[in-house]
């Protein structure tokens, strides 16, 4: 096959190109994409090559088909330095052992004992709001989640730490993709270490440090733990195949990384959801049709996960629009060539689904919002779509995220619709995941009592609505 000519900005060019990435990095993908295609050759970063590719079969190639030469980028160095080598940020041996002890985890039976506990503290949130409240749906969001994480994953109580943790999350986050946006002025040789010694890293990095040290030191002098009622019990008397167990360090490691992964991908989904569906009033009209009908007024439960089907294609559509994880990059271990593109050996390949997710190719009407794209079979290919990321280091705990989504989101939807106090969509901000810039004030209304009858529900064609533009993003 004669290979494929790949383009890109040099010289003063790319220079202007990386400062328009380090203040907005999607408007800049998207940018890069309209002028030179679906393959971009950037600059060098860090001494590396750099591809940005953006179709289904990049993507195909680099997560599945080929994924054993393709590593975690350097850039997740710096998340590396702060959380450990927990499932995000590992790779080989540690990483395969830890998939391995983990993976049974998130298994459907688990999930199902869970889903009370998802439930309930979905229903005290609500129980809160009143008539006409506002509040900010994207702290409500992370505050839930991350009380689901305390009490799902670790039986702890989180309440009374929420604010310092998700503080202290948020500062992780943005350190981490500031080093990331500097990486080309830090030689690699210098590695992320010096993180934790810069001026407001260090206390956050403590705090997570002795709020995982106190869960887990609590839970070791609980009398008859080890029971497997949470996943830190799991986590606690997990075996691998050849009898080895997590030690102190691998325990801390994770149990950041599910914290961070368990809560924060969440909270930004149902976020960004609930400010689709106030844009959308129709498609929220049949949301709640569905949930009236599947749940006819009592709480949710873990049976009713698979029923909640519309509810599935919106928090669907939601992350197709609004990627939890907006950039996906890997190194290539040995030259490859992909579909026609010569990779040299330390290429940095950069397949955002961002992008991926908007390809006009792909996905008609880009920019709309449409949950019926994933209620009706088409040829669309299967890589176009990678909201937890794909192969065998697919996001461990995607079918968690779901669950719990699709049980938070149809427990607001019984009680209140949400209203943006503003027309548009908020302003992304690009860390680790995609959040809001800032605060997303929401009205809280109350829903009439009313007989529901699907009949009359709108179809999801009438509820199409396009959302202007690329969102722009602050780093």
């Amino acid at each position: 096959m004669k290979p494929t000519i790949v383009s890109g900005p040099s010289g003063a060019a790319a220079l202007r190109w990386w400062a328009r990435m380090a203040r907005d990095p999607l408007a800049t993908y998207a940018s890069l994409q309209r002028t030179y295609g679906d393959a971009v050759r950037l600059p060098f970063r860090r001494h590396r090559p750099i591809l940005l590719l953006s179709r289904p079969e990049h993507a195909e190639h680099v997560l599945v088909t080929q994924q054993r030469n393709y590593v975690k980028a350097v850039t997740y160095l710096p998340l590396r330095a702060l959380l450990g080598s927990g499932l995000l940020t590992s790779e080989g041996n540690v990483w395969e052992r830890h998939r391995r002890i983990i993976q049974p985890v998130f298994a459907r039976r688990h999930l199902n004992a869970f889903a009370p506990e998802i439930v309930a503290a979905a229903q005290r949130r609500v129980a809160t709001w009143r008539d006409g409240d506002v509040v900010d749906a994207a702290e409500q969001m992370r505050a839930l989640t991350l009380e689901i994480v305390g009490r799902v994953l670790f039986g702890a109580s989180l309440a009374g730490s929420a604010q310092r943790i998700g503080d202290a999350l948020g500062a992780i986050q943005h350190a981490a993709i500031i080093s990331v946006l500097l990486s080309a002025a830090v030689p690699e040789w210098a590695g992320s270490a010096w993180l934790r010694r810069v001026p407001g890293v260090a206390a956050p990095v403590s705090t997570l440090d002795a709020v995982v040290a106190e869960i887990v030191t609590r839970r070791r002098a609980e009398t008859g733990s080890g029971d497997g009622a949470d996943l830190l019990d799991l986590l606690l008397t997990a075996r691998d195949e050849d009898g080895s167990t997590f030690d102190d360090v691998e325990i801390r490691d994770e149990v950041l990384t599910l914290m961070l992964a368990g809560h924060e991908t969440t909270s930004t989904a149902l976020t960004w959801t609930l400010a689709l569906l106030s844009r959308c009033p129709a498609a929220r009209r049949r949301l709640e049709a569905e949930v009236d009908d599947v749940l006819a007024g009592r709480p949710a439960c873990a049976d009713d996960v698979d029923r909640l089907v519309f509810t599935e294609a919106v928090i669907n559509e939601a992350m197709r629009l609004y990627p939890p994880a907006w950039s996906i990059e890997r190194d290539a271990v040995e030259a490859d060539d992909i579909a026609g593109i010569p990779v040299a050996a330390g290429t940095t390949v950069v397949v955002p689904p961002y992008l991926l997710h908007r390809h006009p190719q792909f996905w008609p009407n880009p920019e709309g919002f449409d949950p019926d794209r994933f209620l009706t079979e088409t040829d669309r290919p299967r890589y176009s779509f990678v909201p937890f990321g794909g192969g065998r280091r697919i996001c461990v705990g995607a079918g968690f995220a779901m669950f719990e989504a699709k049980l938070v989101l149809a427990t607001i939807a019984q009680a209140h619709p949400l209203d943006l106090l503003s027309g548009g969509m908020p302003a992304v901000r690009t860390e680790i995941t995609l959040r809001p810039r800032g605060p997303v004030p929401m009205r809280i209304t109350q829903r009439l009592a009313q007989a529901v009858d699907r009949r009359a529900q709108p179809t999801a064609r009438d509820a199409i609505e396009t959302i202007e533009g690329v969102p722009a993003s602050a780093p």
